[in-house]
């Protein structure tokens, strides 16, 4: 068993477009993969179908029913902000201990491939000592790095993987998600990310033109 953890830049970049990607290719080849998302801000009970828990209960072929989103995501919140924010405005804390434990759990229960997935970037508050990046470190997984391909990414890029190897985390991808208009062809960006990170695999996935490229993803992780 294997397991990895998908963070980003920031918030909105394609966490669970590439996740819900990755198991899709992965279980068309004939692979167990799965993924759990503990941490949800911006959930809205009464639209379900449309959160990050279904679209990736939807790619691991489950039923969206409460009960599975609970099953794969125990912390949500309903305002759109960090978790320690958005846990505040609810009288709430997010535990890290039962967090760590809860995903702990998951890999060890995990059948062939789990993806973890975190919540906004990779320096975003848990709660009032704790960073996405030290919930990583906690767990002792690789990361997969999830950035667009908008102006302003590769400082984004750059700063987000310094941060992840400054906590000894290791990087196993950089995966570029084509954003809407972005200024140049991804191909650029990868090449001038490729210049400060020549050991890191960077992949693209392409805007509405992907099956292809989340295969060969699923296929780079073992």
């Amino acid at each position: 068993m294997s397991s990895f953890f998908v963070t980003a830049t920031g918030t909105d970049v394609g966490k669970t477009y590439v996740s819900a990607g990755i198991i899709r290719a992965a279980r068309a080849a004939g692979r167990r993969f799965s993924a759990v998302k503990p941490v949800l801000s911006g959930f809205d009970p009464q639209a379900p179908d449309a959160s990050d828990p279904a679209i990736l209960l939807a790619a691991m072929e489950r039923r969206i029913t409460p009960r599975n989103i609970a099953a794969i995501a125990p912390w949500r919140f309903a305002a759109p902000l960090s978790p320690d924010m958005a846990a505040a405005r609810e009288g709430r804390t997010l535990d890290f201990d039962a967090l760590i434990a809860f995903c702990e759990t998951a890999m060890e229960a995990a059948a062939d491939t789990l993806l973890i997935e975190g919540v906004g970037g990779v320096a975003v508050p848990l709660d009032a000592t704790h960073l996405v990046a030290e919930w990583i470190a906690a767990l002792r997984i690789p990361a997969i790095l999830v950035a667009g391909t908008y102006l302003g990414t590769i400082s984004h890029t750059l700063t987000a993987a310094e941060a992840l190897t400054a906590c000894g985390i290791e990087i196993d991808a950089i995966v570029l998600s084509e954003s809407c208009d972005p200024p140049v062809p991804a191909g650029e960006t990868a090449d001038t990310l490729n210049r400060f990170l020549p050991q890191l695999p960077i992949h693209i996935i392409p805007r509405d033109f992907n099956d292809r490229s989340f295969r060969q993803l699923a296929e780079a992780l073992g």
